[in-house]
């Protein structure tokens, strides 16, 4: 998504640049290369020494973020209205995800990235494993019992032959991509509200614009069993 939004007039004649809440996010951390804080661990009072190494280096590991102490990038500078993004952004409350969706959001504005969706995923009944033979691709079997039966006049034991089928890709790996999605909708949807009560930007203006939201919704296709 381009980060050049829609130059608009604000009071007073002062233009701000005028971006979506991803648009936003995409220009203060990859662009400005904004920081986001970890807040402090909760075991933590006023009184304590604040992060331990240990702690910085777990939160590093498990959430795959830099952990910034509040300073500038070395050597460069980074716009103020960035900091502000980067700052509501680590505020994202518990209820919608808490310090490891604000990782999750950092990253994909990062990237340019939204969030995989699985557009077009259509889950289809396949065979569990499958055989070449001289004939082709075949469906592998597994015997699931025996039955006598009778041919020619004389009795003989035959085997029972059933394919094991699956879904793939399986109905809820779709599912918990979509709700992954949902989620970061949900969480720009917040920090869009943040950014645009707080009025604290001064050269960026957030809009309303947002993602679409379920946008499986626009194309929904009907399961295939074959």
């Amino acid at each position: 998504m381009s980060v050049q939004g829609r130059i608009g007039r604000a009071g007073g004649g002062k233009v701000k640049r005028e971006l979506s809440v991803q648009a936003a996010l995409d220009w203060a951390f990859r662009v400005e290369q904004a920081q986001l804080e970890l807040p402090p661990p909760t075991d933590v009072t006023d009184e304590g020494f604040g992060f331990g190494l240990e702690y910085v280096l777990l939160q590093q590991a498990a959430l795959g973020c830099k952990v910034d102490g509040g300073q500038h990038k070395m050597g460069s500078y980074t716009h103020a209205d960035a900091e502000v993004i980067a700052a509501t952004v680590a505020g994202m409350p518990s209820n919608l995800g808490g310090i490891r969706m604000a990782i999750c959001v950092v990253e994909l504005a990062r990237a340019g990235m939204t969030p995989d969706w699985m557009p077009g995923a259509v889950p289809r009944c396949v065979p569990v494993e499958t055989k070449q033979n001289q004939y082709g691709e075949r469906a592998a079997t597994i015997v699931v019992g025996t039955e006598r039966v009778k041919t020619r006049g004389k009795w003989r034991t035959v085997e029972l032959l059933a394919c094991p089928v699956t879904w793939r890709p399986h109905p809820e790996q779709i599912a918990y991509a979509r709700r992954g999605y949902d989620e970061w909708w949900q969480a720009l949807d917040w920090v869009r509200d943040g950014l645009i009560a707080g009025r604290m930007l001064r050269e960026v203006e957030v809009t309303t614009a947002m993602p679409k939201e379920r946008p499986w919704f626009s194309t929904q296709p009907r399961a295939i069993n074959r």
